[in-house]
């Protein structure tokens, strides 16, 4: 690890002002450390924003929820609200990684993760995310890659809070040194791999991530979180699935269906949301739904198994929405 300088701030205020010269932002650190430590990242300035109080808590409103993005995944698992009215969100906040880390870890932190390609991650390859001409992926080990809209890139999207803010419809707010602020539509805050290898979402050098606000949802509800790992506790993502139904008694009027770990960014399945649309939920719709999700899917050499994998993930996590099946046993985390 590289020796670095350490910028306490305790304000936003403060925080901005010192995001400048490839200064670069510490929370939980949970994320950075460990690219530091792989000698990926190399930071001469470390801002850390840990104790900005402004950043932490959960705020109801009567338009939905707002919260800090220094408030830990624990907190957000925990809190009895985001439990009963935003159950998609307490799920992947309570089944990521392990106790301790979401104690640690903020759900800004989450949603601002860096791939976890084992290439990108390595000091030893200089890949196309780091400016190159050459994914080593295609040819090399790619169990845990992406299946779907990769293009010259087959990363993964690592942050499981960001699968069900994607179904949550939630946006991120961006406050830069410049005093402005924006709201970023989450659909939109990842940048596709194509479009531009090096950058990894919107958010620009000087701009810091201070707040996620997520719309209140539509009466009759329900939503539900899964993933799946090679072992079933405290494992990476092959396969997760968010799923978020409005219901009309057995009828669902409008799905969500939110995929991690099957493309570089976050997606949604529209094939499978059709699937579900207008229809009751039972096991025949919820099956159908899981296998429309795979249209379009160009598994690589080593990770065709995530296509059987993800309509299953998919079924399971749309009959728990649903209030028809327990949370799988063999679901990670």
């Amino acid at each position: 690890m590289n020796s670095f300088s350490l910028a306490d701030c305790t304000t936003v205020e403060a925080a901005l002002s010192q995001l400048k010269n490839g200064a670069v932002i510490k929370a939980g650190g949970v994320d950075l450390l460990d690219r530091m430590k792989n000698g990926t990242d190399q930071p001469t300035r470390l801002v850390n924003i840990r104790n900005i109080a402004e950043l932490r808590g959960i705020h109801e409103t009567p338009d939905g929820l707002s919260i800090g993005a220094l408030t830990t995944l624990a907190e957000i698992a925990e809190n009895p609200a985001i439990r009963s009215q935003y159950t998609i969100l307490a799920d992947a906040c309570g089944h990521a990684a392990t106790p301790h880390i979401r104690n640690m870890a903020t759900i800004g932190g989450n949603v601002l993760q860096e791939l976890q390609c084992w290439y990108f991650r390595s000091a030893e390859f200089q890949c196309i995310r780091k400016g190159k001409d050459q994914c080593f992926a295609f040819s090399g080990l790619n169990q845990y890659h992406a299946i779907m809209d990769y293009g010259g890139c087959p990363s993964v999207a690592p942050s499981s809070g960001a699968v069900a803010l994607l179904a949550l419809d939630a946006t991120i707010e961006l406050k830069s040194a410049s005093g402005s602020k924006r709201n970023v539509a989450i659909k939109d805050f990842y940048v596709q791999p194509d479009a531009n290898p090096h950058r990894f979402n919107v958010k620009a050098e000087d701009e810091l991530l201070t707040a996620i606000h997520i719309p209140k949802p539509a009466a009759g509800t329900r939503s539900a979180y899964q993933k799946y790992g090679e072992k079933e506790s405290h494992d990476w993502a092959i396969a997760d699935a968010g799923i978020l139904l409005e219901m009309d008694g057995n009828i669902c009027k409008r799905a969500v269906v939110a995929m991690g770990a099957a493309s570089p960014v976050v997606r949604r399945s529209a094939e499978a949301e059709a699937a579900l649309a207008g229809k009751p939920i039972s096991m025949e719709t919820a099956k159908a739904a899981g296998q429309a999700s795979m249209t379009g899917a160009m598994p690589l050499s080593m990770n065709g198994y995530k296509v059987q994998l993800f309509p299953v993930a998919i079924y399971r996590t749309i009959l728990l929405a649903a209030g028809q099946m327990e949370r799988d046993p063999s679901a990670a985390g």
